[in-house]
């Protein structure tokens, strides 16, 4: 291990909450057989090492001795959680509060393994059940607060993450998530201020360093950017935090116009990246070509006629211009930003196991009265958008794939497929250190190649779907914003309001990494491509060898 990891690993929160000496563990082990504290102590340490069958053996042991025991069961469910067995975490560690109903230690495994199975709501109520039981962990606050993010509760969120602080200073993670909710409220300073300050006690954390760049209106000092140099040669850093600061370096040189040394910092990162990755660009294509053939014509649909009014799809790439769409659409007083939903591929991914068929192998079986019970679905999913306005946006990076799906399930839907500049959006992906996914950014040519796939079946929905489905290209937009957001908002069949063309005074959530740039006044200087000369000319050629404009392979 290298002194940066030394030095991360720290006191961060993990499953296993208290560790296996410190005070409040023993005390939960007062009573039990010497053997029995052994078997548990050797257990929670190899937990925390992530040495899993070690670990198992050692509970074997203890649950052969003590098998009701409130930590015993507790681990156990913990172990349960982190060999990916969550729905097995989950009643593991109900049985134990059926036995042990106010053991706040257990409602918080109990939440973390809840929010791994996908019922973050469930997951919520036994967090705050822990905080009330047990208002002194620091672990339990930070990990609601980490969950009402997640659900777009960034005011509650913020409040639980701070409490966490005040109870533990040093809690990093905590101070991370309470930076990325400052960023979505639009509070760009403090932002900015909760990573320097974890930086400050942990200068090698890589994802401090990203967090801040990603701000993208946030310069670096002088003494950081030596200070991140000096990091990255440095020669004690893990993969991923080479990878984050290698990310982070290209918007340091780039705030000191040396964009030469950018794209070859960038190039290194990417590479190193590529290599942490699995992507099959020929299977992805693939896999588009499915779509189209099973959406070659509008499949018959049973929904009500009406049914999907309330929802306006933003879709695109990534990096394309969806989130400035979505925040002028939000400005309107009709509007809910909902920002990236993941109710659509959820349905899609439980529609698909039911059937045992992945999509699109099951769009030909489904019945009309199928797509209306997805669309309805849908809109039970997604109902808490709608409490304060009657219409909301989802902009879920994976929907483009989905449209023909979603016109089956929503008639009335509205798409507004988002498109910019081809070089401009690669280039902007390749750039981009994505949290999750997008697998596809970290070489040129599967840059290309998916950029490709997004073309082609674009445009066979705009031209199957006329007058549902409509692009918005980027460079219109902020060379006449006026004009572009009348026809933004007449194709929603929204009503005029000039509040949408002060888009960045609107006060909501953004939760993408455009967060700090959406909150600025429209610019037209947001070209970056041609700072780099002849350095893109790589990508310029894969381009221009590229076939456009029809669904099937060019």
């Amino acid at each position: 291990m290298s002194k940066t990891q030394s030095k991360r690993s720290g006191k961060q929160p993990g499953p296993v909450g208290s560790g296996a000496r410190d005070r409040a563990w023993r005390a939960r082990v007062a009573g039990l057989p010497a053997t029995v504290v052994r078997f548990l102590e050797n257990a929670a340490d190899a937990i925390s090492a992530r040495r899993l069958r070690e670990a198992e053996r050692a509970l074997v042991a203890a649950m052969a001795l003590a098998p009701q025991h409130v930590e015993v069961i507790r681990l156990r469910g913990v172990l349960c959680h982190l060999q990916g067995r969550y729905a097995e975490a989950v009643t593991t560690l109900r049985n134990g509060l059926a036995l042990h109903p106010d053991d706040a230690m257990t409602l918080n495994n109990l939440g973390s393994a809840l929010r791994a199975d996908g019922d973050a709501i469930e997951a919520i109520k036994a967090f705050e059940r822990a905080s009330e039981l047990q208002p002194g962990l620091a672990a339990v606050w930070y990990n609601l607060g980490k969950t009402l993010k997640s659900q777009a509760r960034i005011e509650d969120a913020k409040v639980a993450l701070q409490r966490s602080l005040e109870l533990e200073p040093g809690h990093a993670a905590a101070r991370m998530v309470l930076g990325d909710a400052c960023k979505g409220l639009g509070e760009i300073d403090a932002a900015a201020q909760c990573y320097r300050t974890v930086l400050k006690r942990n200068p090698g954390n890589g994802q401090a360093w990203f967090a801040l760049a990603n701000l993208k209106t946030v310069r670096f000092t002088e003494d950081e950017s030596a200070q991140l140099a000096k990091l990255i040669n440095s020669g004690e850093l893990s993969d991923e935090d080479r990878i984050a600061m290698g990310f982070t370096r290209v918007k340091a040189l780039e705030d000191a116009g040396q964009f030469a040394e950018a794209y070859a910092a960038l190039a290194s990162a990417n590479a190193l990246k590529r290599k942490s990755v699995t992507w099959d660009a020929k299977a992805h294509s693939a896999w588009i070509d499915q779509i189209a053939a099973a959406f070659a014509q509008p499949v018959a649909a049973a929904s009500p006629e009406a049914q999907g009014s309330e929802v306006i799809f933003v879709v695109s790439l990534p990096r394309s211009g969806s989130t400035l769409t979505e925040q002028i659409l939000s400005a309107h007083s009709q509007v809910e930003g909902a920002s990236e939903l993941p109710d659509l591929p959820a349905i899609i991914e439980e529609e698909s196991r039911r059937r045992g068929h992945p999509y699109p192998g099951w769009v030909g079986d489904a019945s009309p009265e199928d797509w209306a019970r997805l669309g309805q679905a849908y809109l039970d999913r997604t109902a808490r958008w709608r409490e304060q306005r009657p219409r909301f946006t989802d902009k879920g990076l994976s929907n483009w794939a989905y449209v023909g799906a979603i016109m089956a399930m929503l008639p009335q839907a509205r798409v507004v497929i988002c498109r910019r500049d081809p070089l401009e959006t690669c280039f902007s992906c390749f750039q981009q250190l994505f949290a999750r996914g997008q697998d596809f950014s970290y070489a040129i040519e599967d840059v290309v190649a998916y950029w490709r796939d997004f073309d082609r079946l674009s445009r066979h929905w705009v031209s199957q779907f006329p007058g549902r489905a409509q692009e918005s290209v980027y460079e219109h937009l902020v060379d006449d914003p006026e004009t572009a957001i009348f026809d933004l908002l007449a194709f929603c069949g929204l009503p005029l309001e000039v509040s949408c063309l002060s888009f960045h005074m609107a006060e909501r959530v953004v939760r993408t990494a455009s967060a700090a740039q959406v909150r600025q006044p429209m610019r037209r200087d947001t070209a970056r491509a041609p700072r780099y000369g002849q350095a893109l000319d790589p990508l310029r050629n894969a381009l221009s060898g590229t076939a456009v404009g029809s669904v099937g392979k060019s």
